[in-house]
């Protein structure tokens, strides 16, 4: 029903694009492995740099994945670009 979080190139992959699905969140399908997921994702503005760089770094480094960190540093030129 929900996109996998284990060794995908959306969690390995280009840490921005993660970072703005986070934040703006998503409504368009995605194809992972070659299965289409549907469901949206609310964005989460309120969540702060270092929570969203947090959570992603757990996703990135947990369930098989190991993949370097997220940092609020990152989280906050995302979130200017988005402004």
């Amino acid at each position: 029903m929900n996109p996998p979080l284990i060794k995908t190139t959306w969690v390995l992959g280009d840490k921005k694009k993660l970072i703005s699905v986070v934040m703006k969140g998503l409504n368009d399908p995605i194809v992972i492995d070659d299965e289409e997921f549907h469901n949206p994702m609310p964005p989460h503005t309120q969540l702060t740099d270092q929570q969203i760089a947090d959570v992603l770094t757990f996703v990135r480094n947990n369930f098989g994945n190991k993949a370097s960190a997220v940092t609020p540093a990152e989280v906050k030129a995302v979130r200017a670009k988005l402004k």
